[in-house]
């Protein structure tokens, strides 16, 4: 069974009939929770919870979020426009982009905030609006993921100014007359607290060479626990060690420090499930392994293949039978090798068999842990397989259609056939 399941087999078969599957389901109950425990984060002067849109970008999402009080960090002028497209006022958006917007220029004036994440970002920025105030994204040296691929800080990461560069940072600004009045670092996915409060040291220590900062974002990235056996962030506890340390910046300095967070993850992980139905399965002899074929697969859900990421497993039978449980590999619908759900931790090449009831065909398999980073990142339409469908189930647990299933007219739409 999984960690976090907060649907029962009744409410999937329920949903299976309506909704079809693959069908990545939210629970508005468990997002608001973690909105309002973020929103508690133990704090000197003042918080605000920015929700990282990139990892679930849907608008009614989004809507809740906003809602609840939480301010958007978009990673893509197209993800601001699909704020703004939510209904949410441009003021309560912040731009930290790998690639600047081509209609950067038009989303500031519309009231947008911007988060340079390079010397030459942060150039461009200031010929646009001399005299303004930004933002500025630096790389504190130091990175906390499970692996280079979630580390977004230290050198193996392209994200930010380097902690080097002050210098020409405050140089650009003076070029430019800005006002640097918010400073930015991320370090990636973690849960010790006493990571987090030397990151927050070394992002105060570089806070203090910029006079005007007076918000700083130590970013996000707090850890959630998709598996029983894995410790989550506990943001009371983080939070608790680094308040401290911006009351002794204030008492050095004479600035007290809005602090800005990013959850990421921890806002979104545990609030989405992703049904599918079993197809098939085969064997590979007695030296080999049992499979489980599924609806679903990289197609929505990446992160196994990607990271060797681990999702709880939970299998719904169609039918009452034997409760004997058997290891099985769980294969995505792609003819892709790669497309497996259950690879050994952190080791995408690696195998590891779930234990699980007697698998048969329309039985339902429910992959928690899919509410963050599964729906916005999966390879969409490879092998032609469409969009899935998204469901939000509201406080009293009635589902409501929040994204329809894509077509195949849908995904060919933007093709051109020759003559």
């Amino acid at each position: 069974m999984s960690s976090n399941l907060f649907l029962s087999s009744e409410q999937a078969f329920t949903l299976r009939e309506k909704f079809g599957t693959p069908l990545f389901v939210y629970d508005q109950c468990t997002l608001e929770e973690a909105a309002r425990t973020a929103l508690a984060f133990p704090n000197a002067w003042g918080l605000t919870v920015r929700f990282a849109m990139k990892s679930l970008p849907t608008g009614a999402i989004l809507q809740t979020f906003h809602r609840a009080g939480l301010y958007l960090d978009a990673s893509s002028g197209y993800e601001a426009e699909r704020v703004l497209r939510a209904g949410i006022p441009a003021g309560h958006i912040q731009i930290t982009a790998q690639e600047l917007p081509v209609n950067l220029k038009e989303l500031v004036e519309a009231g947008c905030l911007f988060n340079a994440c390079s010397l030459q970002q942060l150039d461009i920025y200031g010929a646009m609006f001399p005299g303004s105030e930004v933002s500025v994204r630096v790389n504190p040296g130091l990175g906390s993921g499970h692996s280079n691929r979630t580390n977004v800080g230290g050198p193996s990461s392209s994200f930010g100014i380097w902690h080097e560069d002050i210098d020409k940072l405050t140089a650009l600004a003076e070029k430019h007359k800005l006002r640097i009045t918010g400073m930015h670092t991320h370090i990636g996915s973690g849960a010790d607290p006493d990571i987090w409060l030397h990151c927050a040291t070394l992002a105060l220590s570089i806070a203090a060479r910029l006079p005007q900062v007076t918000r700083l974002s130590l970013g996000g990235g707090f850890k959630p626990a998709r598996m029983t056996y894995e410790t989550g962030a506990d943001l009371p506890a983080i939070g608790a060690r680094l308040q401290p340390a911006f009351e002794d910046f204030a008492r050095e300095h004479g600035r007290k420090l809005h602090l800005e967070l990013e959850p990421g993850a921890f806002l979104t992980a545990n609030a989405g499930a992703l049904l599918c139905s079993i197809t098939d399965s085969v064997e590979t002899g007695e030296n080999g392994f049992q499979f489980i074929k599924t609806d679903t697969g990289m197609t929505d859900i990446l992160r196994p293949s990607l990271y060797g990421a681990q999702h709880p497993i939970t299998l719904f039978p169609a039918t009452a039978r034997e409760d004997k449980n058997i290891p099985y590999l769980i294969a995505g619908h792609c003819c892709e090798s790669g497309d497996l759900l259950s690879p050994e931790p952190d080791n995408p090449e690696g195998l590891l068999p779930r234990d699980l009831p007697p698998a048969e065909t329309g039985d339902m398999l429910v992959i928690g842990g899919a509410g963050a980073y599964c729906a916005s990142m999966a390879t969409k339409n490879y092998n032609s397989f469409p969009e899935s469908a998204e469901v939000l189930m509201d406080r009293n647990g009635v589902p409501h259609l929040i994204r329809a299933r894509q077509t195949l007219e849908q995904i060919v739409q933007n093709e051109i056939l020759l003559p």
